[in-house]
């Protein structure tokens, strides 16, 4: 493989807040951040917590890998957590992610409808099983081609844990810096995964309006 392009991840990105009101937030997680806390003292610091200490009502309605960077709504009280919560569980939640996927797709488009599943064997890896899997779809269509590379956009249309990873690795095209299903030599160190939820758009829980917002890849 030829030398392919690093993108850095920044150890000192914070979260920042787009939209603000009495009911909700919008905002981009930086790569490299947790959405919320892991296990272990070393993994406290997360994008909610951060997001407390300032708006200390804010509770999580959905999640981006630690790895992925973007757009994400949490609540500001309950009621608005269960409405979005619904939203996102009956697929009214538009998203729309950009990606650089190894290698040249062969179509301009695409549908990749394959079941995942988590594979404690290969933690924290997931894996297409026909059999066991859970349903997983995804829409993509590329941007722009690139030696080696392939720019796309990403269209989950269910919310499998590293769905995207996944299916793309699947096509035999995985993503750039992806340390979990990329090869070595795509994944330098100190480099960043370069996928990032750039569009999100949903109804407001309460003035019933329907917001979009869009923030651009970072690489």
């Amino acid at each position: 493989m030829s030398a392919l392009p690093a993108f850095p991840l920044d150890p000192d990105a914070t979260p920042l807040v787009l939209y603000a009101d009495a009911s909700l937030l919008v905002v981009e997680k930086p790569a490299g951040l947790l959405s919320v806390p892991g296990r272990g003292e070393d993994k406290q610091d997360c994008l909610i917590a951060r997001l407390q200490a300032g708006y200390p009502d804010v509770r999580i309605v959905h999640r981006l890998d630690q790895d992925t960077s973007g757009l994400l709504v949490v609540a500001r009280d309950a009621d608005t957590h269960r409405e979005l919560s619904r939203q996102f569980h009956d697929r009214e939640v538009d998203k729309v992610y950009v990606a650089i996927a190894l290698g040249q797709l062969a179509e301009n488009a695409g549908r990749i409808d394959l079941p995942l599943r988590y594979d404690p064997p290969s933690k924290p890896r997931h894996v297409v099983d026909v059999d066991e899997g859970q349903s997983a779809l995804t829409e993509w269509r590329v941007l722009e081609r690139q030696p080696g590379l392939t720019r796309v956009d990403l269209v989950p249309h269910t919310g499998r844990t590293h769905q995207l990873r996944v299916h793309l690795q699947a096509l035999g095209h995985p993503l750039l810096g992806d340390s979990l299903y990329a090869p070595a030599e795509a994944c330098p160190p100190g480099s960043r995964l370069c996928l990032h939820a750039e569009t999100l758009g949903f109804v407001h829980p309460v003035h019933g309006g329907r917001l979009r917002f869009q923030r651009p890849a970072p690489f």
